[in-house]
């Protein structure tokens, strides 16, 4: 390697303070040789280069320790970094150095980072922007810039697509259809617009709306073309959503059964087929006109609010047919927004229907479902206002309760159909005989309640009682025959006899017991001494119930004896009660409260059990082999299965029949002719002998005694009791015994006291009797005692 040359002598110090910026002759060993005042401003500042950065430092010495041709451009960084030079460097053998000069690039250099930064977020913002953006020169078309969107939008990259050519990009068929508007563009240098599908790599085709942009020179020539794709995709299936919801909205109106209505500030704007069928118009005469027009006049006010108000909302109103008929409908209504503006939008539906259900069980839970009269609820709703105002005018009000009687065995015998037809037709009948005013209810079952309105003297109510006890007595045409019912009724007068709806109805309850109880077809006014009877009954009642779970009943029993032998033939079973506080008390003291609160039909069942027990005892002692005879309630004798419960108690004793004998009333055989026979027949299927208890006191017709299976007749006491002073008394009774030897029966006497007595009634025939000339009641003991004293109650008659 040969040595440099020496180096030159040096400048004059005119041509180094000419030279611009900071400049030096350095060797290859970084030493500077020569250098101007700035150069020199800088070394004092920060000697050996120690104003330069460690890595432009390094370059420096690097370039320096070669004596290499030629010229280097190096960008250096001043030690604090805020500060860049540019250093042109050449070696000048003849100087024997490097000849260096840096000048100051600072502004420059950040003006160049400021544009790079610019551009790095052009990039940033091009590459996140919600478009396709692309730059393509104008004549090649190709592609000199594009986002990362555009590229990927055809499968290339930021960098792949730089360079191709339009048609590459987009493909040749697509290129065809936009390049008239790129040209036009070019062209005209006015921005272009166009819209079309795209295809992505994924398959899936996209909606783009495209912006051709020219960019100009100074000279106005187009140089290149900004391409803008905004992704429209969204928009074009809102437009079609909106299109496949007008079309699904204009098949929905014309498929629809309820009315539709679309209305501007009230005026109708259109309507589907169904409201015009609904209120009778065609479409065209319905357009353009108010809705109010349509509505009914009291509901205007109310809908005209509604509509100002501007809510969506759902409510009931009614609208006029163009006959003038009134149609309850449902509006359900809200608000749309339109290109034409704010509108509203009404479904009309027709509730007719409703409202009549609504109002048919509306009707039901008021009224009785078989009469169509008031039911209690809605009676008793009516009656405390029409009490208040009878008390504020100062007048009387009656209230009716009536019960038809007797009308179990109408159901009993011809079923619930035929008897719900006799119940209509007696409701009816009660309907007539009133006034409008006037309110009648079916309380239930066989049970009516009438008020009567306005009353002012009981002869008003008497005039209505007497109507009602005629009309309802009136044969009813049921099941192919007539059949008769009759009414009780109680009458409770308002002021006088209660001050409470409650009361006035319990006080004409218990008038209408005690007119039951004293005859059918008739009325009883409620008296205040019957409101005390009417609390002793229902102590007495609550009384006999407990009497019959602690065992505080007995039979009594009275021996019946042939009428000329005088030996044993029976005992008829009587009933007592071992009341606790009053001691042993005959039926006269509780049956009727036991068989107006149907206690008698568990009483009754507990004599016929008592009586068939106690008559197994004496047949298997030997003591007294003979029937026990039974009276039966009117109840318990029309039970469904009376016969059945009969024979229950017969297997569960283990007895005959023919051990137990049951004595019904004359008035029990006539009440139901129709199921008299039937039961009378299963009874004697059992082995039970029939007798007919109390007879000539009752309404038998003689007729009947052929077609009812009876087998014994018995005397009433009150003509024995007569006998033999009253020739009357005389005459009945020995007819009676006549008449029951001509029918084939036996026949009995009862009460019998004097010996003048019993041989007369043995003399015309009579069979058997009983009476305080035999013996009274006795307990069972007693019975058993009296026997054994006696075994022959009575001696025989002379002529025996």
């Amino acid at each position: 390697m040969t040595e440099p040359a020496a180096p030159a002598a040096p400048a004059s110090s005119e041509l180094w303070a000419a030279l611009p910026g900071a400049a030096a002759l350095v060797d290859r060993a970084g030493r500077a040789l020569q250098g101007n005042a700035a150069f020199e401003a800088l070394q004092t500042e920060s000697p050996d280069w120690a104003w330069l950065s460690r890595e432009a430092r390094q370059a420096l010495l690097a370039h320096w320790a070669q004596a290499a041709d030629g010229e280097t451009r190096l960008e250096l960084a001043s030690a604090s970094g805020d500060r860049w030079y540019l250093c042109h460097s050449r070696w000048e053998g003849a100087l024997g150095g490097h000849l260096s000069q840096w000048t100051d690039i600072t502004a420059l250099k950040q003006a160049g980072l400021q544009a790079l930064e610019q551009v790095a977020q052009f990039r940033l913002l091009a590459d996140h922007v919600p478009a396709l953006i692309a730059l393509y020169q104008a004549g090649t078309h190709r592609c000199l810039y594009a986002n990362e969107a555009y590229a990927q939008a055809f499968g290339l990259t930021a960098q792949s697509i730089l360079g191709r050519r339009f048609s590459e990009i987009i493909g040749e068929q697509a290129a065809d259809l936009v390049r008239p508007v790129v040209e036009a563009v070019e062209r005209s240098g006015k921005p272009g617009f166009y819209e079309r599908q795209l295809q992505g790599p994924d398959g899936r085709k996209r909606w783009v709306e495209a912006h051709v942009i020219p960019h100009l020179d100074a000279a106005g020539v187009v140089q290149a073309a900004f391409v803008q794709l905004v992704d429209i995709t969204r928009h074009r299936e809102a437009e079609a959503a909106v299109r496949d919801s007008e079309l699904r909205l204009q098949k929905f109106m014309q498929a629809s059964a309820e009315g539709i209505v679309f209305h501007v500030d009230g005026l109708v704007s259109d309507a589907n087929p169904a409201l015009c069928a609904l209120l009778g118009y065609e479409l065209d005469e319905l357009r353009g006109r108010s809705t109010l027009d349509f509505v009914a006049l009291e509901e205007v006010g109310k809908v005209r609010q509604l509509m100002l108000a501007g809510a969506e909302l759902r409510y009931e109103s009614r609208l006029i047919h163009r006959s003038g008929e009134a149609i309850h409908v449902e509006l359900i209504v809200r608000s749309l927004s339109s290109e034409g503006g704010q509108q509203r939008m009404a479904i009309v539906r027709d509730i007719r229907d409703r409202v009549a259900a609504q109002q048919r069980i509306q009707h039901l839970a008021h009224h009785d479902s078989l009469t169509q009269l008031l039911n209690r609820a809605a009676f008793m709703e009516h009656l405390g206002p029409q009490m208040e105002r009878a008390r504020q005018r100062g007048h009387q009000l009656a209230l009716l309760f009536i019960d038809l009687d007797n009308f179990k065995r109408v159901n009993d015998s011809l079923g619930h159909l035929e008897g719900d037809k006799v119940l209509f037709t007696v409701a009816e009948r009660i309907r007539n005989c009133l006034r409008s005013s006037d309110l009648v209810a079916r309380f239930g079952g066989d049970e009516f309640v009438v008020l009567l309105n306005d009353v002012h003297q009981q002869d008003d109510v008497m005039v209505v009682l007497m109507a009602l006890l005629s009309v309802v007595e009136v044969p009813v045409r049921a099941d192919g025959r007539d059949l008769s019912v009759t009414p009780s009724i109680g009458v409770a007068m308002f002021p006088r006899d209660g001050e409470s709806a409650e009361e006035l109805i319990q006080h004409a309850d218990t008038a209408m017991y005690l007119a039951k109880s004293r005859g059918r077809a008739s009325y009883q006014f409620f008296e205040h001494q019957m409101a005390s009877q009417a609390y002793a009954d229902l102590v007495l009642e609550a009384e006999l119930a407990e009497a019959l779970t602690h065992d505080q009943f007995r039979l009594h029993y009275q021996p019946q004896v042939h009428a000329r032998d005088g030996h044993l033939v029976g005992a008829e079973a009587l009933l007592r009660w071992q009341h606790p506080q009053r001691g042993l008390l005959s039926p006269d003291a509780f049956i009727e409260v036991a068989e107006r609160h149907r206690l008698m039909v568990p009483l009754g069942e507990w004599v016929m059990r008592e009586a068939v027990r106690q008559s197994k005892l004496w047949h298997e002692s030997g003591l007294a082999p003979v029937p026990i005879a039974v009276n039966l309630s009117s109840m318990q004798f029309r039970l469904d299965r009376f016969a059945d419960t009969v024979r229950e108690v017969l297997a569960e004793a283990g007895v005959p029949g023919s051990w137990l004998e049951l004595e019904l009333t004359e008035r029990m055989l006539v009440d139901d002719l129709e199921d008299t026979p039937r039961t009378l027949a299963a009874l004697r299927a059992l082995g039970l002998s029939i007798s007919v208890d109390d007879f000539g006191t009752g309404y038998t017709a003689l007729a009947h005694l052929t077609e009812l299976p009876l087998d014994k007749l018995k005397i009433d006491q009150g003509f024995v009791a007569k006998l033999p002073q009253d020739s009357g008394a005389m005459a009945i009774t020995r007819a009676i015994v006549r008449m029951a030897k001509d029918l084939g029966l036996s026949v009995s006497a009862e009460g019998v006291r004097k010996e003048q007595q019993r041989a007369l009634l043995a003399e015309w025939g009579c069979d058997a009797l009983q009476g305080d000339l035999v013996g009274s009641s006795m307990s069972a003991a007693q019975f058993e005692a009296w026997l054994r004293r006696a075994p022959r109650p009575l001696p025989p008659l002379a002529s025996d």
